[in-house]
């Protein structure tokens, strides 16, 4: 470590012990913008023989059980180092040099897993129901046949507990040791978008080398230091696969992509079906290119949301409004054949009654027809066939006997092509 990095270390030691309490809260706030600072804590995590170790865990434990979120956030960007240090030490059953950072681990593990009156703590969310409107789908967008609002509201909320109640731990051993740790990245990942890039950094280079150590690939990967096998449980990958996919979309796209491939190895080794099926699922969903994206400003994971109310019709599609629909085109069609040159076909279609009124039989209509409305029938009838082997429209049309009789047609009946 160098001088200047190291009077940083002490700086930042001795002036906490000696801030008033009116002052934290600015105090908190400038503290992120240190980069020399963190940068000079990192190296401090990663040398274990370090004596500066054990007090800057000290004064990190204080930050993180302070009221101050900016504090407690601090604490937590140097989580995966101090993960990664406290796994590659224990590999080496050196358990001495990690004492202080073994000792910080659980005590924020104990510190989160209970509330302000010092009950477990039970994470848990509630499915919503469709019966109730989202920023993803309107209760009016679902069909009204098979669920109707009534038949949805009847449904009630289901409440899914995915974490707790933990018991509180005295050490870290090697039965309880990935449920610790699998918790402390829980904690993590729900403050990611607090995370500043070196610590989104540092969680994918401890998911890959966690991953690799002691296997084939490490060679290929060139890390040096560790060369046993680190275990790790099934769900401590899960949570791994969180920040990773966070990190993509958040200027860490080459390092998360070797994490991610890192990690979805260790998992067809260890055939973990829960990390093989969340990492193939974000190797799916990856766009083809790198995501030129800033380190600065909002950040976020893009996702596709379903149009509001205003964008969608309310008027549902029936079989009575397509019928109607096709009666406005049909009409429509007629109306520009009546205007259409003579050579489109129109085929009428013509009233049983005479001019009278009077109703004629079947036998007497087939009688009263000449010879020649005979030939016009026939030769109506030849065109409207080929006019549906060529493919045109059938078109009818109601003709009055009046109209009938102008048109030269002496005799009524109904034709049909």
């Amino acid at each position: 470590m160098l001088t200047t990095e190291r009077g940083a270390v002490e700086e930042w030691l001795s002036e906490f012990k000696s801030l008033p309490e009116a002052s934290l809260t600015s105090y908190a706030v400038n503290l992120k913008e240190k980069t020399t600072l963190v940068s000079a804590l990192y190296e401090v995590i990663q040398e274990p023989q370090s004596e500066l170790l054990e007090p800057v865990c000290h004064q990190l434990f204080e930050f993180y059980r302070s009221k101050e979120k900016n504090l407690r956030i601090f604490t937590l960007q140097f989580l995966p180092e101090l993960i990664w240090c406290y796994l590659s030490v224990s590999t080496s059953r050196d358990l001495q040099s990690s004492g202080c950072i073994e000792a910080l681990l659980l005590s924020i593990y104990n510190l989160e897993i209970m509330d302000e009156q010092g009950h477990s703590k039970v994470l848990s969310f509630t499915i919503p129901s469709l019966s109730k409107p989202s920023v993803y789908h309107e209760p009016s967008s679902i069909g009204s046949m098979a669920l109707t609002e009534g038949a949805l509201s009847q449904h009630g909320l289901s409440r899914v507990v995915y974490s707790g109640p933990h018991p509180q731990r005295e050490t870290l051993t090697a039965q309880n040791r990935f449920e610790v740790l699998s918790f402390l990245l829980l904690c993590y990942n729900s403050a990611l978008n607090f995370m500043p890039a070196p610590s989104l950094r540092s969680l994918c280079h401890m998911s890959s080398r966690l991953c690799v150590c002691g296997y084939p690939r490490q060679h290929a990967r060139k890390f040096s230091g560790v060369k046993n096998r680190i275990p790790a449980s099934s769900e401590f990958m899960v949570q791994l696969l969180t920040g990773i996919y966070y990190s993509f979309y958040n200027g860490e796209w080459d390092a998360a992509r070797r994490a991610l491939d890192d990690v979805l190895y260790r998992a067809q080794l260890e055939l973990f079906p829960e990390p093989l099926l969340v990492a193939n699922a974000i190797k799916a969903s990856l766009p083809q290119g790198a995501i030129k994206g800033t380190k600065e400003g909002t950040k976020c994971i893009q996702v596709e949301i379903a149009p509001t109310s205003s964008r969608i019709s309310r008027n549902a599609v029936t079989s009575m409004s397509i019928r109607g629909h096709r009666w406005k085109r049909n009409e429509q069609n007629d109306t520009n054949n009546d205007s259409s040159d003579p050579g489109n076909l129109v085929i009428p279609e013509i009233s049983v009654t005479n001019v009278a009124g009077d109703r004629i039989g079947n036998g007497e209509r087939v009688k009263s027809l000449t010879e020649n409305d005979a030939h016009h029938i026939q030769a109506m009838q030849d065109i409207c066939s080929e006019a549906r082997a060529e493919g045109k429209p059938e078109i009818r049309r109601q003709k009055s006997v009046r109209r009938l009789m102008e048109d030269g047609m002496a005799s009524p009946g109904r034709v049909q092509c």
